[in-house]
């Protein structure tokens, strides 16, 4: 049984110009019955000085796939998510090509939700893994 509200337009989640996402590359890519992915390029944008991926990127990716997640398992009428707190532990570093990034919800509850998000490189091997809780809250009224 899928946890999406609806069918995720993964077109409409990668059409947002004039952010952080578009600017360092992430993309969203594909929605499983319990999951979201995305990748994110190694590159000028996302490295640090030392040449390899920025832990801060590897953050923003993770995030990235946390809120999206988060969003489209609620109603949008009704409700909309925001990140409350994020940790990260990197355990590889990566030089140049893509990072890919698979978000899993481990509780959706009403006013709450905790994601896992794994990142990896191209041969699978794990780049980091991050815990982010996301608020679930209330559209205000439009009266």
């Amino acid at each position: 049984m899928s946890i999406w509200f609806g069918e995720p337009s993964l077109e409409w989640a990668n059409a947002r110009d004039e952010t952080m996402i578009r600017a360092i590359g992430i993309e969203i890519t594909e929605t499983t019955d319990d999951s979201l992915k995305g990748r994110m390029p190694v590159d000028h944008r996302t490295r640090q000085p030392g040449g390899v991926l920025h832990g801060g990127a590897s953050v923003a990716l993770a995030e990235t796939l946390a809120s999206w997640g988060a969003t489209l398992t609620v109603d949008p009428a009704k409700f909309y998510c925001v990140g409350m707190e994020i940790n990260a532990n990197h355990v590889r570093p990566v030089a140049e090509g893509w990072v890919y990034g698979e978000a899993t919800p481990l509780t959706r509850g009403r006013t709450t939700q905790v994601w896992e998000i794994r990142i990896t490189d191209a041969a699978g091997r794990l780049v980091c893994i991050s815990r982010c809780t996301m608020a679930v809250l209330a559209k205000p009224s439009e009266y």
